[in-house]
């Protein structure tokens, strides 16, 4: 594990949101979710690991980008997959 994250030059600021409020996978299949997670590399919006379908980190797994932070309201941190760290 390292000390800092050594991804943040695929972090894109002008990412876009897929849903503002939802996680749309959790939708699809008529589950909820408890909170939400964002993408910071393409804007994918999915369930934080405390809900059952755990679709964020399932990005990750899926798609290899490696950071994401929280989306909801108040929360400002950031999460990187691969070093295993977090950050404000």
């Amino acid at each position: 594990m390292a000390d800092t994250c050594q991804h943040l030059d695929q972090i894109d600021l002008n990412a876009t949101a897929t849903s503002p409020d939802q996680c749309l996978t959790c939708i699809e299949m008529g589950d909820e979710w408890v909170h939400l997670r964002m993408c910071c590399i393409c804007g994918n919006v999915g369930c934080c690991d405390s809900s059952k379908n755990k679709h964020a980190t399932g990005h990750f797994n899926d798609g290899g980008h490696p950071i994401m932070k929280s989306h909801m309201p108040g929360e400002t941190w950031k999460w990187c997959f691969v070093e295993e760290i977090g950050w404000e």
